[in-house]
């Protein structure tokens, strides 16, 4: 498969110019997946409207699920992006690689988020009672759910905008789960 072209600041609209702008501003670059959404007038400002959005999950427990949705979808940029992202958020490499695998043993809320979100993305919505038990017992909301499974939603769509545009990883690559002793 060929790779997607990128496009640069001056090969989109006028409001993605001034998206990638802020993004050079608040990053210091245009991540590569970003800017592939910028193909679309306006896909680039409603994804970051959506993945920006105000929940009730805190940015450690976005990560987590963030990073289970992408190791079930397998998506290798994502998993790049949000293991550097699980980095500056706290976690060590060895709590990034477990939660990938759909557990968190360092932390009972968190591993009940990991298996509910992996069993989400898993099982496309049709979610396993127990585990979904497991989630509430572990002292999540009904909000918190809806929220966790927008958030999965919003990381399937740039799971699935990668899989199928495959542009080249612009962070570190992340370690492959098989590779790893969990």
């Amino acid at each position: 498969m060929s790779t997607f072209n990128i496009p640069t600041r001056d090969q989109v609209s006028a409001n993605n110019q001034a998206i990638f702008d802020n993004l050079n501003k608040a990053l210091g670059f245009v991540p590569n997946l970003y800017a592939t959404y910028a193909n679309s007038d306006t896909a680039l400002e409603n994804y970051l409207n959506f993945a920006n959005a105000k929940t009730s999950l805190s940015a450690k427990e976005k990560e987590v699920v963030n990073l289970a949705v992408s190791e079930v979808n397998n998506c290798i940029y994502c998993l790049s992006a949000h293991t550097a992202i699980g980095k500056m958020n706290g976690f060590t490499d060895e709590q990034i690689l477990e939660i990938r695998s759909g557990r968190a043993s360092f932390d009972n809320k968190l591993d009940a988020l990991a298996q509910l979100a992996k069993n989400i993305t898993e099982n496309r919505g049709r979610t396993d009672g127990a585990v979904l038990e497991n989630y509430f017992n572990a002292g999540y909301s009904k909000g918190n759910l809806i929220d966790t499974i927008s958030l999965v939603g919003d990381k399937t769509i740039s799971n699935y905008v990668h899989s199928t545009t495959q542009v080249p990883v612009d962070f570190p690559i992340a370690q492959p789960l098989e590779s790893a002793t969990v």
